[in-house]
């Protein structure tokens, strides 16, 4: 048998995580439809931090879930940062279609580029700063302010984006021997605690034997498109795997067309095009321009 190649090893493990996130997220569309958001954050929350827990007790390196020094305030940024992404993503996938609201997400690379340039230094140059400009141009088409496709919602989206960027700049701080379990596990267990603080809010009521399985299955996918993520990161050249995150805005396309019965608009499909292209094009300048150094 032919052995893969470790390009298109990591190219399939990032298509898998996607996969797995976006099925995440259609269960947790397709739940919400009927359970209460927030006791569904929580059943969801708890399923996922018991595996992740298991996993950190199977991972070698990881002795303890204990944090210290630095790692400490690094991580409860992180874990603001997905707690609020996740809240905000949420509410907006409950009154959007599921295209339309991960096409707003498409716009991630571009934000933590531009972050990491603001407020942690990092060069970026004129070509890659008007990748960015055009790429949050069609952020704009894609949630149109002042036109009648425009609402709370999508700004929700743009929120829940923003979020993750604070995550993601808080990650990048962390320990280099910190396993990336360990925070994860903290992250799961915050979206959980909010779930349950919250889910008095809005009334609890006991689910159905079908909600339970729908909501553990989406912590099962949860935690496939984490582990899948980690493992893509860690195999082939990351400017050939890394734009194989946009497949999510496809598997979002194609599930909810089939499972609810929604395509994106042509405005949308515009304005995604645009933000894939543009994040493509700053991967593929990155990759150029680390050439020298990882020669030398």
């Amino acid at each position: 048998m032919t052995r893969l190649s470790e390009n298109t090893r990591g190219m399939l493990f990032m298509c898998a995580s996607m996969l797995g996130f976006t099925l995440n997220d259609t269960l947790m569309k397709a739940t919400t439809q009927s359970l209460p958001l927030f006791e569904t954050i929580f059943l969801r929350g708890l399923g996922a931090t018991l595996g992740l827990v298991v996993i950190a007790m199977l991972t070698p390196r990881v002795s303890t879930l204990r944090l210290s020094g630095p790692d400490r305030r690094i991580v409860l940024w992180r874990t603001a940062g997905d707690v609020v992404s996740t809240a905000l993503f949420l509410v907006a996938l409950m009154h959007m279609p599921l295209a339309n609201l991960s096409a707003i997400m498409q716009a991630l690379p571009l934000a933590v580029t531009l972050a990491a340039a603001v407020f942690m230094g990092d060069t970026v140059g004129w070509r890659r700063m008007s990748a960015i400009v055009v790429g949050l141009a069609g952020v704009l088409i894609i949630i149109r302010p002042g036109a009648a496709a425009f609402d709370g919602w999508s700004m929700m989206g743009l929120g829940s984006m923003l979020a993750v960027v604070l995550r993601d700049l808080a990650t990048r701080k962390l320990s280099p021997a910190l396993p990336s379990v360990v925070p994860a596990v903290w992250g799961s267990a915050a979206v959980m605690l909010m779930g349950l603080a919250g889910a008095p809010l809005q009334g609890i009521r006991i689910p159905t034997l079908t909600e339970v399985l729908l909501t553990q299955a989406a912590a099962g996918f949860l935690i496939i498109g984490y582990l899948s993520a980690i493992k893509a990161m860690r195999v082939g050249d990351l400017s050939l795997v890394a734009p194989f995150r946009y497949t999510s805005l496809l598997w979002a396309i194609l599930l909810g067309w089939l499972l609810f019965g929604t395509l994106p608009d042509g405005p949308t499909i515009l304005g995604a095009g645009i933000v894939v292209a543009s994040g493509i094009y700053i991967l593929l300048r990155q990759r150029r321009l680390s050439a020298p150094a990882v020669r030398a």
